[in-house]
């Protein structure tokens, strides 16, 4: 087990927490992690690209002219793909980008990017965080203290909706709940912030 500093939710030092190294303390696996990115950013693209064909474009319902003695190419309909403002062929349709991964290889992933993390000191852990009401200057405050600047991803157990709503309007801090951690949130963030119950939690799902 790999210790690592813990604070109070004023954000004083408070011991150290034990987290498990087959979870945080695993060897880089490049190749998977990129597969994951990979894979999520295409799940987020809208795939709502479309075009028309020559059965959706208006108008075009007479033959242009008779089939032969013109002189001139036959033609069916003035919407035929050759004509200007005729149907595009081939063109993008309506379509989802997203796919998915064998689930061993998407833990891999997150368990590679979270060892990272921890390797280089990102993680941090804080015993509890709660309000009686939302407190968005407290919680900042907190983050703050603990020196979570910049980029950070909070990660807070379920149920805790007050600190949720306190840190959600905070600029560039992105809020989870354990089952929602992902390899995007964690390389974008620069620090990792998670609580006592939620850190058990990541360990129950990963373990």
């Amino acid at each position: 087990m790999t210790k690592i500093t813990a604070y109070k939710n004023s954000g004083a030092e408070n011991g150290t927490v034990d987290i498990n190294d087959s979870i945080f303390g695993i060897e880089l696996n490049n190749s998977v992690v990129t597969d994951a990115v990979i894979m999520q950013r295409a799940s987020l693209r809208q795939g709502t690209h479309d075009v028309k064909n020559r059965s959706e474009v208006r108008g075009g319902g007479k033959k242009p002219w008779r089939q032969k003695g013109t002189g001139r190419a036959r033609q069916g309909s003035i919407r035929s793909p050759q004509w200007v403002g005729g149907g595009t062929v081939f063109g993008p349709t309506p379509r989802s980008y997203a796919y998915h991964l064998p689930r061993k290889v998407s833990r891999l992933a997150l368990k590679s990017v979270l060892s990272q993390k921890a390797a280089d000191g990102n993680i941090i852990v804080i015993d509890s965080i709660s309000y009686d009401k939302p407190n968005t200057k407290s919680f900042a405050q907190l983050l703050s203290t603990v020196g979570a600047n910049g980029k950070t991803l909070v990660v807070l157990e379920d149920g805790n909706d007050n600190a949720a709503l306190s840190a959600r309007n905070i600029d560039k801090v992105t809020v989870v709940a354990p089952e929602g951690v992902n390899v995007l949130d964690v390389i974008n963030a620069n620090k990792l912030v998670v609580t006592q119950a939620a850190l058990s939690k990541i360990e129950e799902v990963l373990g």
